[in-house]
């Protein structure tokens, strides 16, 4: 955790996210990125230099088979309030719309649901999980699918909503997270998505696992390269 929370600092100070008096929803899939960003976000607040508070936010997709008794009480244990969601996001994607390519309209539909639950607890942020790995794995679908060099930025204000997205994990490497999440038995939920560990970006992360293989570090020379790129357009601003 130590490694981890060292890169949220850090992340956190580069790309000023947190300001004294921040409400952050934090986004929890149920997967080992969210979970681990929820308990070091509540480890900062004991030495971060402004005060934040925290609310802990679910959407649940329509599925069976998504128990999230465990993480509520991980919450409870974490004192930061949990909020669930019932949506049919699942089941209008598969069931009714029967998207071929599902990832792009569902991240959509997440994205507004989740906005939309921090504006009703009175968040001004949105917190979400991902990591350096995504970071690089986006850059490689804009290349690949878009014929563009472009991913998310770290911080992104939605100006429409007055709502301000941050990633404070993107200095962190995913398999530091996995280390996390082990060690400290996170409660992490499967996805019962059907399109889970079959999609394009899983073909990415195939990917970079082989690079990684055959030139040690291929990932931090990556995400190197885009934080040196100030002049280039390549973090996503909207």
């Amino acid at each position: 955790m130590k490694k981890v929370l060292g890169c949220l600092r850090k992340t956190v100070q580069d790309f000023n996210m947190i300001d004294e008096g921040d409400r952050i929803a934090v986004g929890i899939s149920g997967g080992k990125d969210s979970l681990t960003l929820l308990k070091a976000l509540r480890l900062y607040q004991y030495f971060s230099p402004v005060s934040y508070e925290l609310e802990a936010v679910t959407l649940t997709m329509g599925f069976d088979d998504f128990d999230l008794t465990e993480v509520e009480t991980f919450c409870n244990e974490l004192d930061i309030r949990y909020t669930i969601k019932h949506t049919q996001i699942g089941r209008i994607v598969f069931d009714v719309r029967h998207e071929k390519n599902p990832c792009s309209l569902c991240a959509k539909m997440r994205r507004g649901a989740l906005h939309n639950a921090a504006l009703e607890l009175g968040c001004n942020k949105v917190a979400l999980g991902h990591h350096r790995e995504d970071v690089i794995e986006t850059l490689l679908l804009s290349l690949f699918y878009e014929g563009r060099f472009n991913t998310f930025a770290p911080v992104t204000y939605l100006s429409r909503k007055d709502l301000t997205v941050i990633r404070p994990l993107v200095y962190a490497s995913e398999a530091d997270i996995k280390r996390v999440a082990q060690k400290h038995n996170l409660p992490v939920v499967k996805s019962p998505c059907p399109a889970n560990g079959i999609t394009k970006r899983q073909d990415m992360k195939d990917m970079m696992r082989y690079l990684n293989q055959e030139i040690p570090n291929s990932s931090e020379q990556i995400l190197s390269a885009l934080l040196n790129s100030k002049n280039i357009n390549l973090w996503e601003k909207a």
